[in-house]
């Protein structure tokens, strides 16, 4: 029996969750909500998705026993309760230890957690796997995959579900419908779903049945009894099963029920300063791009607003929605889909915009190089968030320019300030030769005079500042530490740098290039990405028959788990001192 202190307080590993009463885990539920709610206001994270799925946690680790049993969470977002019953509760109640743990599932954290995962639709391939393993290998045990509504609009979990249903043996996914992805759910995928829901499961055209899967409804996904009992009607099947439950998104905090959009993640202090006047919006990245397409369309051009279910990021509110009409398609987590569908309308003669994390542009690969750069279609893709950041290893953001500025045909552009920015959409979207991508800045920067330069005459680097002895070509947002570094090298060294805005990622300037050789002995590259497969390669490569020595700055091949920009760009020698240290000793 719990303590009068609190249930939580007496939960150190899953068997404590198992010795606890139907009223002990309800209190339990709540308790959790109580330190979700708190935890998260302080620390930032993924909120309404965590708090929705606090009941099947519970219900999951009371019914089945993980490890031996295997539980798979798609997105692994929603891990937070789970970490808690795993023995990491103290990364949620100890303000001292907040930062121990990530905010994804890691196996090297917990044996209760099978993988990392951070992006989506992949539960059901996983777990797939893992129960063929499981037969193969002649192991028991239970295989659950754990996905949510929004996540079946992605391929893969199609192609998992395809699978799953001729495996034969146990696989129990649990699908969590809460009519929402980040913003509101999309597609036949949401409107099937919807009218499961509103029909109880008991639908005359069920998708799930008539792929071969054995399907369950629970309406009360938020009643620990119910799930409870539902888990224990599932265990140890002989066949896969689907159990489909209906949860409430951020349930237990009323503004997250309300507004599923806003709370999914919340910054820290969100909660804090909930009923603060609201304060006016600075112009950046993301209002400039919203006023461009809604002047388009208002001038008549066929421009299509594509995102993929992300919306949050690139500003676009209900009110661009709304006001972009036809104009604005969220294709829902399908972001391979998102870039065939991106080529089709540009093959028609619409003009798409395609809007994109740099952490979720690698899932696109195959369709970037076959379906549209293959076929050389001019639509545009808007990358954004592309950068050494101190973010998840699950949510990296620094391989887009290995991958996007090696495939043929593509033009990747890389501005600087805003007045570039606007030049480069004016140009993609008007021109009707090349698939065109902008890596949109991470910080804010106006130069103040308007940009005049022809992008159609490809790879034409800016001298911006010409000297001698040490050039250096500073990459989109990294043109600025270029600056930085000529400054500190003419202050400290007395060494007056050339100083280059390349602008073009996926080619070089090979006449600028040329011209460095007669007063240059060291060519300085800087780029807020990857080195290898980089920008920074490229200029090495042309260099290396000649006595010009290339010194690349970027990120390592490597996968960061949460650490500080500041500690990775002392690590890389990102900083003026550290590479101005590398230029000396190599003149």
């Amino acid at each position: 029996m719990a303590t009068a202190t609190g249930v939580l307080d007496t939960i150190n590993t899953i068997q404590d969750v198992k010795k606890l009463t139907p009223q002990e885990l309800n209190l339990l539920a709540e308790e959790i909500r109580e330190t979700l709610i708190k935890r998260v206001d302080i620390t930032g994270g993924h909120f309404g998705s965590n708090l929705g799925i606090i009941e099947t946690t519970i219900a999951l680790h009371y019914v089945f026993n993980s490890p031996l049993d295997k539980i798979v969470f798609d997105v692994s977002h929603q891990c937070y309760a789970h970490k808690i019953l795993t023995g990491r509760k103290a990364g949620f109640t100890d303000p001292n230890s907040y930062s121990k743990y990530t905010g994804y599932t890691a196996p090297e954290e917990s044996d209760h957690d099978l993988f990392k995962v951070g992006h989506t639709s992949t539960s059901v391939s996983l777990a797939v796997g893992l129960a063929k393993g499981r037969d193969l290998l002649g192991k028991k045990g239970n295989v659950i995959a754990l996905i949510g509504d929004g996540s079946l609009t992605g391929g893969e979990a199609l192609e998992g579900l395809n699978n799953a249903a001729v495996l034969g043996s146990n696989l129990i996914i649990v699908l969590n419908d809460n009519d929402m992805s980040i913003a509101e759910n999309q597609g036949g995928i949401c409107n099937m779903l919807t009218q499961m829901r509103q029909q109880r499961g008991n639908v005359k055209n069920n998708f799930f049945e008539a792929l071969g899967l054995e399907y369950f409804y629970l309406d009360e996904g938020n009643d620990l009894q119910k799930l409870i009992a539902l888990f224990k009607q599932v265990k140890d099947t002989n066949h896969p099963v689907v159990l489909h439950i209906h949860t409430q998104k951020g349930k237990g905090f009323t503004p997250a029920e309300i507004n599923k959009e806003s709370f999914h993640w919340i910054m820290p202090g969100t909660i804090s300063h909930l009923n603060d006047a609201p304060k006016p919006m600075d112009e950046d990245y993301n209002s400039i791009t919203r006023n461009y397409l809604l002047q388009k369309v208002s001038e008549g051009m066929p421009i299509v607003a594509i995102n993929a279910a992300t919306p949050g990021v690139f500003g676009f509110n209900k009110a661009f929605r709304n006001e972009m009409g036809t104009h604005y398609v969220d294709v829902g987590i399908a972001e391979e889909h998102a870039v065939a569908m991106t080529s089709g309308l540009a093959k028609s003669g619409a003009k798409p915009v395609f809007c994109v994390s740099s952490s979720f542009v690698q899932r696109t690969y195959d369709q970037l190089s076959q379906d549209l750069a293959l076929n050389s279609n001019p639509a545009t893709i808007l990358v954004y968030w592309g950068g050494i950041s101190g973010a998840d290893a699950t949510h990296l953001t620094t391989f887009d320019i290995p991958l996007i500025s090696n495939i043929p045909n593509m033009v990747y552009l890389a501005p600087t300030c805003k007045e570039e920015y606007i030049r480069m959409l004016d140009w993609s979207v008007q021109q009707n030769k090349y698939p065109v991508a902008i890596r949109v800045p991470t910080n804010f920067v106006s130069c103040r005079i308007k940009d005049e330069t022809d992008y159609s005459i490809l790879n034409k680097f800016k001298m911006v500042e010409k000297g001698n002895k040490v050039a250096l070509i500073g990459v989109g947002t990294f043109f600025w530490k270029a600056r930085e570094v000529k400054s500190f090298l003419k202050t400290k060294l007395d060494l007056n740098a050339t100083l280059i805005n390349p602008r073009f990622i996926t080619g070089l300037d090979v006449d600028m290039l040329n011209s460095l050789k007669a007063n240059h002995q060291v060519v300085v590259t800087l780029e807020d990405g990857e080195l290898d497969g980089g920008f920074g390669e490229k200029i090495a490569r042309f260099y290396g028959s000649s006595d010009v020595k290339v010194l690349n700055y970027g990120s390592f091949k490597e996968f960061t788990d949460k650490v500080s920009r500041d500690a990775l760009y002392t690590k890389y020698r990102l900083t003026p001192q550290l590479i101005a240290q590398d230029i000396k000793s190599v003149i």
